[in-house]
């Protein structure tokens, strides 16, 4: 199963949901702003990443600039953090069995459908 971590708030988000619409395949989608985000799922989909927490940090975001910029965190409370502050998470993510990609731009989900 395919699941798509969605804000449906975001430019980016849609696209992502429209290029899986697109492919034609079956997908959940996840709605981490309103249903929020577990820990382990969290870790669960950085190792299918490759990526440590500070990769998925939305850098842009106020929140990010005014409190969290030059600060150094744990890779532990940079999960806390994106618990806490799902906003602050790069979006899409979609994940598929193994492996999981930043769907920005949404090409970048292609791979999950390459093997």
């Amino acid at each position: 199963m395919i699941t798509i971590y969605h804000n449906s708030r975001c430019k980016k988000s849609r696209a992502g949901l429209s290029r899986l619409e697109e492919k034609g395949v079956d997908f959940e989608v996840k709605n981490y702003m309103k249903d929020g985000i577990s820990a382990e799922e969290l870790k669960d989909i950085l190792i299918k990443m490759n990526v440590s927490p500070h990769e998925m940090i939305r850098t842009r975001e106020a929140d990010y600039k005014n409190k969290l910029k030059g600060k150094n965190f744990t890779d532990e409370e940079w999960i806390k953090i994106m618990i806490e502050e799902p906003r602050l998470i790069k979006r899409p993510i979609v994940v598929k069995k193994y492996k999981a990609v930043w769907a920005d731009p949404p090409e970048n989900m292609d791979i999950l459908f390459d093997s």
